[in-house]
């Protein structure tokens, strides 16, 4: 057996035909959704960026006991699982350079093989001494990025092979011209766009009709509600043409993978699948970008599509509830494994066959802020208590951008508190919850059926009392620790 894993980073699912019809130009997603089966009500689980790796590399949730951070000694790991049980060769191909930057830790190591493409977003790659200047009036995010501004004196903005996105495509093909005649391997193909910022050649963004070059340069909005002076509805528009010309760009190159599938005849004993590791908001909801508000479906409810040779099934769109912790799982048992036993996620092989149950609901968010839940109909949000108590168990104390401070370090525990470590020692570090910016004391729900843009949040007593007792059952399914039953104002489900 053969897979491919791709993953295009920041995908909202509204910008695809295949979940409605979208203005932007997407022909070989198109393709794709049509050759393969599209995933109606996939969800995400652990968020941001690599929280959600994390849990795509263990099929388990993460959010609730880890901020973003490497891989832990105890995590069982799909690689590596793959290799120990099948002899699967896997080959890491991306340019998702937070896997090699601090907080990124034990990532690509896992593979048999990785290559990195270099110079997305903030990728120290280029040595400038002399910092580079953004030009006059530059707004944004990007305008306080030295490396991103580091790295574009050295490419040609028009040449699609100066972006990392088209050379992680075409490594891509090259491994599988290499390769094709072989058998037993995974390919685990990303890429950043169409994440911020915004770029592209000229050509993709003049698809939309882009007229905003002769104004003031805006590729990279803040992550912050829209600005009512600067953001009006051209700023607006140029931004989403903007995230429209990278992801056609991305979606150009994919054609090229695609080709090469139908020329070396592997769709007959090959998988691929398809999906993001969260959505963007591009003016919905009057915000810009991720991780501070509400975790709106535009972020957490994501695109999947798979294309595999045992799908049996009419090509109508699975209904059934899916989340990112079904993809370590489903990836094993194509190639024949059996499952470590601290995975969450379960096989979606069924679904290619015909439309059956498979969650009753899942869990999403970001650590240490609000925990959500959804059956798929309802979403429910569930805030954390002031002051209540939380903790970050590690064992790699590295963030974002270093080593967790040695102040927070000081103060931690050491011990063996998570059941899923197998023994290994670990620290225990006191952490801060909080709530999603312009928060109300209310715990918002929004029924799915009737408000899928929700933007009517449900006031019903009895509802959330329902609510809130599926989720205390979830916390206790996904192997919740104690305290985030306190931290969210719930009991415990008796055993």
């Amino acid at each position: 057996m053969r897979t491919v894993f791709v993953i295009l980073d920041s995908l909202n699912r509204h910008y695809l035909n295949c979940y409605g019809k979208s203005w932007v130009q997407t022909p070989n997603l198109d393709r794709l959704a049509a050759r393969g089966t599209v995933f109606a009500n996939h969800w995400c689980g652990s968020l941001p960026c690599m929280p959600a790796r994390r849990e795509m590399m263990t099929g388990r949730l993460n959010f609730l006991e880890a901020p973003w951070g490497p891989i832990e000694p105890w995590d069982d790991c799909l690689p590596v699982e793959l290799r120990r049980q099948k002899g699967v060769y896997s080959h890491l191909i991306t340019d998702h350079y937070h896997y090699f930057h601090a907080g990124g830790e034990g990532y690509h190591t896992l593979f048999d093989s990785w290559e990195f493409e270099r110079g997305q977003e903030g990728d120290v790659w280029h040595p400038l001494v002399a910092a580079p200047q953004p030009p006059p009036g530059t707004r944004g995010k990007g305008k306080v990025r030295r490396a991103y501004w580091a790295n574009r004196e050295f490419m040609d903005p028009e040449d699609d092979l100066s972006y990392p996105t088209p050379r992680c495509f075409a490594r891509a093909v090259d491994f599988l011209r290499h390769n094709h005649a072989a058998d037993n391997w995974h390919l685990h193909l990303e890429v950043f766009d169409p994440h911020e910022p915004f770029d592209c050649p000229a050509k993709y963004r003049e698809l939309y009709q882009d007229t905003w070059d002769s104004r003031y340069f805006y590729n990279w909005p803040e992550y912050a509600p829209l600005d009512p002076e600067l953001d009006d509805a051209d700023a607006v528009a140029h931004i989403r043409k903007s995230y429209a010309g990278a992801l056609t760009m991305a979606d150009v190159w994919l054609g090229k993978l695609l080709d090469a599938m139908d020329e070396y005849g592997l769709w007959e004993n090959t998988a691929l699948v398809l999906t993001t590791d969260h959505g963007h908001l591009l003016g919905e909801h009057g915000l810009w970008a991720k991780n501070y508000m509400l975790d709106y479906n535009e972020l957490a409810h994501i695109p999947l599509i798979v294309c595999a040779p045992q799908t049996t099934r009419e090509p109508e769109p699975v209904q059934a509830l899916t989340a990112t912790m079904d993809l370590m799982p489903t990836f094993m048992d194509w190639h024949e494994a059996i499952l470590p036993p601290h995975v969450q996620g379960k096989s979606i092989l069924h679904l290619l066959a015909a439309e059956e149950p498979h969650h009753a609901d899942v869990l999403f968010g970001y650590f240490g802020k609000d925990v959500n839940w959804t059956d798929g109909v309802h979403t429910y949000c569930r805030q954390p208590e002031p002051g209540a108590p939380l903790y970050h168990y590690t064992a790699m104390p590295r963030g974002f951008s270093d080593f967790v401070p040695r102040e927070r370090l000081a103060q931690a525990d050491a011990g063996v508190f998570l059941p899923t470590a197998y023994g290994v020692p670990h620290l225990r570090l006191p952490s801060r919850s909080h709530r999603h910016r312009d928060a109300t004391d209310a715990n918002p729900i929004f029924d799915l059926r009737t408000d899928p843009g929700q933007r009517e949040p449900i006031t019903d007593p009895t509802l959330e009392a329902t609510l809130a007792e599926r989720l205390a059952a979830a916390l206790a399914h996904y192997g919740a620790m104690p305290e985030q039953y306190a931290r969210l104002g719930l009991t415990p489900p008796q055993p």
